[in-house]
């Protein structure tokens, strides 16, 4: 293999795939793509279930690779490290043959809740959250049993169960693998015994040969196999060097790894998420704990996640009902049209799956108090980035009752924090600083991937490469109407999920 120059990185969403190339001289990013240009499909074949077609990544990863390669000029050989982040919770299912043997169950389907419950009850609340952080909820583990019991003859067929990056790193490479912090997002790590999570197969019988081998999160994982290297255009045998979960990666992107550092992200769902060193846990299980990407069991950084899955699905709705295809800074300046507040129009966003933030209730989005006579499309857009921001600081708060600390939150500038209205709701209700930089998700796992392939020393050299494009501050001069306006949406809320 020629001398590298390149490490390429990709971001398996739920909507596209991602893929970005950085210069191993210095972490720039050379190039970046994506497909589809239209967001993925999502199949519900009952409410509440979202399924994908894990072929239909793959087809995604060697579209968006081909276009990255055409539009940078790049060879294949020249490319030395790849790393991969994905949409986290996701269940893939394969054969003897690794084929698919049904949709993937995704992040934000919600079939699985009552199987987490019982779950839950099996393993008792207080070992669940002491050993696992968490309760099994609607997790991977959780859509495993599912299966299990739902469709038996499926089941029968299964010889491993992986996440979606798993699956994308077996069509590289064709082995089947996993790490730390994929076991953990499926509930399947003990922290406490820092072993695979004995307690949940004990109780959803899973037998363990069903988990791929563990292999480090950042580290020489596998190598591109001949037929992959044909498929994308790139050379057999280049590394496979890291591999994470969307919102670790997301953190790693942004430079945060430290105990008191806080990442957050506002894509198809919304996330923040505080690393800290201790096993905490919020004891109604409503914000989980995961082994981030520099987790060690004799250093166990932990990511304490706050994820509402109806963040920027619900304002991609919105623009798809009021204004299709109109551009969101258009969408932008019409909503600062209305004030803060929206006149007294409410929106509650929580119309993709259960919330884990409300217990998993499923109790759908909604736009209260809508006056035919006073309200305007302008007065609906702000109250859907005001909705989205106030859930935010709604789960804000569970973090801050476990005794984390946020004064500044990194975010990306590729989201919804693009939007000011709904930053400055954040900062000024939350109080923290908001810093954006300039980064993306696919851009820190081909960081992360130089790093694991030996190309660069170790993950600080990530960091010197961070910029600084923004910032937003709480805005003391309207606190009284964010106040207000947060009072409202608040109460309105708690009306809804009050039985």
């Amino acid at each position: 293999m020629n001398q590298p120059h390149y490490s390429i990185g990709y971001d398996l969403g739920s909507s596209s795939v991602k893929a970005a190339l950085i210069r191993l001289s210095n972490g720039s990013a050379v190039g970046r793509s994506a497909y589809p240009e239209q967001e993925m499909p999502i199949q519900a074949p009952q409410p509440g279930w979202a399924e994908q077609d894990p072929e239909f990544w793959w087809a995604c990863i060697q579209k968006a690779t081909q276009r990255l390669l055409e539009q940078t000029g790049v060879s294949g050989p020249e490319i030395g490290s790849i790393g991969i982040a994905y949409q986290m919770h996701g269940l893939v299912l394969v054969d003897e043959q690794h084929q698919v043997v049904r949709p993937s169950i995704i992040w934000c389907d919600s079939r699985a809740v009552a199987t987490g419950q019982a779950g839950l009850e099996a393993i008792g609340q207080e070992r669940a959250l002491k050993h696992l952080l968490n309760s099994p909820g609607n997790f991977t583990a959780s859509k495993l049993r599912w299966v299990q019991q739902q469709e038996p003859e499926c089941y029968s067929r299964v010889r491993k169960m992986m996440l979606p990056g798993d699956y994308i790193a077996m069509r590289m490479s064709g082995g089947i693998q996993t790490t730390i912090t994929g076991l953990s997002e499926g509930i399947l790590w003990d922290f406490a015994e820092r072993q695979v999570a004995r307690d949940v197969l004990k109780a959803y019988e899973i037998d363990a040969a069903l988990l791929p081998e563990l292999v480090p999160t950042i580290g020489v994982q596998s190598e591109l196999s001949e037929v992959a290297a044909k498929e994308l255009g790139l050379a057999p045998g280049t590394p496979i060097a890291y591999r994470a979960g969307d919102q670790p990666n997301n953190a790693l992107s942004l430079g945060v790894l430290k105990p008191g550092e806080v990442a957050a992200t506002g894509g198809t769902s919304g996330v923040v998420y505080a690393v800290t060193d201790q096993p905490l846990f919020d004891p109604q299980s409503r914000v989980n704990g995961f082994a981030h990407v520099n987790y060690r069991p004799e250093a166990p950084h932990i990511g304490v996640l706050m994820c509402i899955n109806g963040t920027g699905i619900q304002y991609s709705w919105l623009r798809k009902m009021l204004a299709p295809g109109t551009p969101y800074e258009t969408l932008e300046a019409e909503a600062a049209k209305a004030p803060i507040g929206a006149d007294g129009l409410t929106a509650l966003p929580f119309g993709n799956g259960a919330e884990r933030i409300l217990n998993d209730r499923q109790v759908g989005a909604q736009m209260l108090g809508l006056d035919f006579n006073r309200h305007s499309q302008a007065h609906l857009l702000r109250a859907g980035l005001e909705g989205i921001a106030f859930s935010f600081i709604y789960g804000m708060q569970i973090l801050r009752d476990m005794g984390l600390q946020m004064e500044v939150i990194r975010v990306g500038n590729d989201n919804l924090f693009q939007s000011a209205i709904f930053s400055h709701t954040v900062a000024s209700l939350s109080g923290c600083t908001i810093e954006v930089m300039e980064t993306t998700g696919a851009i820190g796992a081909a960081q992360a991937a130089a790093v694991g392939a030996g190309h660069w020393e170790n993950l600080s050299d990530i960091h010197h490469n961070l910029k600084k494009v923004g910032q937003y501050l709480p805005q003391s001069s309207d606190n009284d109407a964010y106040q207000a306006a947060y009072s409202t949406w608040e109460k309105a809320l708690q009306k809804t999920i009050t039985p």
